[in-house]
């Protein structure tokens, strides 16, 4: 794959074979957002389980303290006096059947973020097969199943992110902007790191965290010494 001369550029500032205390790492990962817009910052973690079996599963959401620095839009599909509150509390939609319905028929996708109150999930279910690949369907691990839409939606703005496991035991996600600068990234990472770290389970063996690397969205990875998390 041939790189711009941006990303080449970046490449020469990064040493492959090092590994990075998360602050240089970070340091360099800011420095490598060169392109024309505000690059996220991503993490990858790659965990020692096998998400084959099911009780080794990680996942879950947690609210980073300075947000992704991404304007979210929210869909609660809920009912009666919830629709309102959803609204007054920041969802851009708020409603059931309807906005199934425009799921299924129009292959509607105008939103970030679901969350359901549990009385909806008989309905929520029939759109397994549109929200589920996209990373969208609402769960219970991650919060977005609630009676509690107020708060659900609170933190959903607030800059809640989920993380799970893909097919090669990594988990991708943004911890927020380039402009953000290193501390408040650090402090976002730092916080994902803990909730991953807590989300360990019993049935994971030898090293759990295997190795860790940060990027901006057209940079090149920067590798983290995970030392320091102890596990």
């Amino acid at each position: 794959m041939k790189h711009g001369k941006k990303y080449v550029d970046s490449a020469k500032l990064i040493d492959r074979s090092k590994l990075y205390e998360a602050t240089e790492a970070l340091d360099l990962a800011v420095a490598s957002a060169k392109a024309k817009f505000d690059e996220t910052i991503e993490i990858h973690i790659r965990l020692g389980v096998d998400s084959r079996h099911a009780d080794q599963q990680v996942r879950g959401a947690v609210v980073l303290p300075n947000g992704t620095g991404k304007s979210i839009k929210v869909l609660v599909l809920c009912k009666g006096d919830n629709v309102q509150a959803a609204l007054d509390a920041g969802a851009e939609y708020a409603g059931s059947d309807e906005y199934v319905a425009k799921i299924q028929g129009e292959g509607w996708m105008d939103f970030d973020v679901v969350i359901a109150t549990p009385d909806m999930m008989g309905v929520v279910g029939r759109l397994g097969k549109v929200l589920g690949p996209r990373g969208l369907m609402p769960s219970p691990k991650a919060g977005t199943v609630t009676p509690d839409v107020v708060k659900a939606v609170t933190e959903a703005k607030a800059g809640k992110i989920e993380y799970r496991l893909d097919k090669t035991n990594i988990i991708h996600c943004p911890i927020g902007k380039a402009s953000f600068g290193t501390a408040k990234l650090e402090e976002n990472m730092n916080t994902l790191m803990g909730a991953v770290i807590k989300a360990k389970p019993a049935a994971a063996k030898g090293q759990y965290l295997k190795s860790c690397v940060v990027t901006s969205t057209m940079g090149p990875g920067v590798k983290i010494s995970t030392a320091k998390y102890g596990v």
